[in-house]
Parts: C-alpha cells; sequence; structure tokens
C-alpha cells in the first residue's frame, strides 16, 4: 500500500545541508496499523510528508498503492491526495468555522451537494461521537473532542489511507487512549490503512501491528510490534520498549541480592500458551534444580500476553542442560546472564 524505497531527503538552509532522511526502506501493506518511532529529530514527521508530497523526496521513491507519487500532474495528485487523509498533532481546525463547517471543508472544495455533505458530515461526527456537537466551534470543546473532529474530517471523503502525525501527543493519558481506540475502530470498519508517527511506544503498543524505529534519519529496526517488544536488537528500541515495559532486574536489585558460585542467572521469555505451562514447578521438580525468581513482570502487547522472567537456578550442568532442552522443546526462549 505504501512503500519506501531507499528514500533520502535532503534539505538546504543557505549554506548548509540537513540531511532528514537516509536510505529509508520498509512497506506499509493494505488495512495495517504501521507506527513509526524515534526521538525529536529522527526525521518521523519528514518521513510522513513524502506520502502526501507535503514534502518532495532527494532520491528514492514513495510508491502509493503501486504508483510512484513523484511521477503524478498536479491533477493525477489532487484525485491521490482525495485517498489520503491526515491528522496533526495540534488538530489544525478553522476556530471560526463550526464544527461542522471544518469536517465539510474538503466535500465543499470538491464542489459536493449540499443534500450530499450534509449526510456524508453527520455519519462522520456520528461515528466519532459527536454526532450533538455539529453546531459548536473549536474552542468550545476539549483537545480530545478537537481530535475526534479533525479524524471526522480526515474521514470524510472515505479516503484509503490515514497518516498520523503525533496525533495523541498534545492530550493527557486518558484521552489518548480514548483517541486511540476511534483509531483501532477506524481500521477496522472502514479497512484504512494507517501509518502513525509517534514518540510514545505505549501508543505503538495499544494499536499498531508494525513498527519502524527510526534514529538520525535511518531505520535501525523494524518489524512486528511483538518482535521488536520482545527482542529489541538496538538500544534504542530497548530504551523505547523500557518506558512501558520492564523486561529486567534492575542493577541495584542485583547488588542485594546474595551471591553463590554455584548458581546461574537465566532469562526466559514466554507469550501466549506458554504461560500456562508450569515452568518452574517443572524445573524444581523433574529436573532436580534448585530455582528462585529473582525478577517477573507481564504485559499485554496487543491481544497477546507477554512474561518476562528471570530464574537464579542451581545444579548441575547436566540438570541444567536436561531443564534448557526442556524449554526448547516448548519453544520458550531464554538465555544465561551474568
Amino acid at each position: 500500500m505504501i512503500e519506501f524505497k531507499d528514500v533520502s531527503k535532503t534539505f538546504h538552509k543557505r549554506s548548509t545541508e540537513i540531511q532528514a532522511l537516509k536510505d529509508v526502506s520498509f512497506t506499509v501493506e493494505r488495512q495495517e496499523i504501521y507506527g513509526v518511532i524515534g526521538y525529536s529529530g529522527a526525521g518521523k514527521s519528514t518521513l510522513i510528508r513524502l506520502v502526501n508530497k507535503l514534502e518532495n523526496v532527494t532520491s528514492g521513491e514513495v510508491v502509493v498503492d503501486g504508483h510512484q507519487i513523484d511521477q503524478y500532474s498536479k491533477k493525477e495528485l489532487r484525485k491521490v491526495k482525495k485517498n489520503i487523509g491526515m491528522i496533526f498533532q495540534h488538530f489544525n481546525l478553522l476556530n471560526s468555522k463550526t464544527v461542522f463547517n471544518n469536517v465539510a471543508m474538503p466535500l465543499i472544495l470538491e464542489g459536493k451537494s449540499k443534500k450530499y455533505i450534509k449526510e456524508k458530515v453527520d455519519e462522520m461526527l456520528e461515528f466519532v461521537g459527536l454526532g450533538d456537537k455539529g453546531s459548536q466551534y473549536p474552542n468550545e470543546l476539549s483537545g480530545g473532542q478537537k481530535q475526534r473532529v479533525a479524524i471526522a474530517r480526515a474521514l470524510v471523503t472515505d479516503p484509503q489511507i490515514l497518516l498520523c502525525d503525533e496525533a495523541t501527543s498534545a492530550l493527557d493519558p486518558a484521552t489518548t487512549d480514548s483517541i486511540l481506540r476511534l483509531l483501532k475502530r477506524v481500521n477496522e470498519t472502514f479497512e484504512v490503512t494507517i501509518l502513525l508517527i509517534t514518540h510514545e511506544m505505549s501508543v505503538i503498543q495499544k494499536i499498531c501491528d508494525k513498527v519502524a524505529v527510526m534514529e538520525q534519519g535511518r531505520v535501525i529496526e523494524k518489524g512486528t510490534v511483538l518482535d521488536v517488544f520482545s527482542h529489541p536488537k538496538t538500544e534504542t528500541a530497548k530504551n523505547f520498549v523500557s518506558t512501558v515495559i520492564s523486561t529486567d532486574i534492575s542493577e541495584k536489585m542485583i547488588h542485594q541480592l546474595p551471591t553463590d558460585a554455584n548458581y546461574q542467572d537465566v532469562k526466559v521469555y514466554m507469550e501466549g500458551a506458554q504461560l500456562g505451562l508450569s515452568v518452574i514447578q517443572t524445573l524444581i521438580k523433574d529436573f532436580n534444580l534448585e530455582v528462585n525468581v529473582i525478577y517477573a513482570s507481564m504485559s499485554d502487547i496487543q491481544d497477546t500476553s507477554v512474561g518476562y522472567l528471570t530464574l537464579r537456578i542451581k545444579g548441575t550442568d547436566e540438570e541444567k542442560h536436561r531443564a534448557y532442552d526442556y524449554l526448547k522443546q516448548h519453544h520458550i526462549e531464554y538465555e544465561e546472564v551474568g
């Protein structure tokens, strides 16, 4: 649906060059919710603005629905943009217009009939939960309600793609959750492909199918949300994951534990049905190991429950290897640490 092929973007300011994007490549499949995360200055906003040609690529290709967007004429581009909705961090509403007229604006510009506009705007306002707010003005609404207006406006032209540029970062946590649930419903109800950029890993955790991690204009890690959360490979990804899921015992706690030359610490990762296995009991009873749980945490990633354990085990090498074979047989991932 959206392909970035070796995309680079350079800005020229006076005598200096700023390379905002460097050889970015990944694909957003149809009907996915794809998150892009990175710290400020990572290139996220530049990337998303290439999709609807608010910015032009310096090199590489941006392919939207099978067509390279840089090859469209202005007339063709206008048609393409009708299929791409966008919502922003600060809503971009017209304070002098009512909620109804803000949502209706794209249809008014298209020259749609008053009857069609009335029916379509009423439908979208009802969908986003603002069916009774059409006659009000933006300054009479809360931040969450303003973003719902912006979502209704983005959906009123029946887009196939929705671009979300830090759509929840100006909102409080409770309101953020409600907007994320709405975006998930947009994706499921209208089969809209969503490309979402954010600096909040909790947003990725709650609604995204896949994620790309950006740093200094490059994609340094990408994959399913479950894969990246369970096995972050880069320090940046690990730092983001740690903001929502605690996966490791702290250094302070390690130093407070008694030491024994014969023990081995083992990190264990489990997900889904694996969490129902009596792993610790089996290690003790069947493999004659001494087992202490020195760290444990659980979390939900999308529809999957995951668990992180650090076990301190004591036994012979043969007993430990037999236990490791048991973990492998049940596809439970583990690693010795320390």
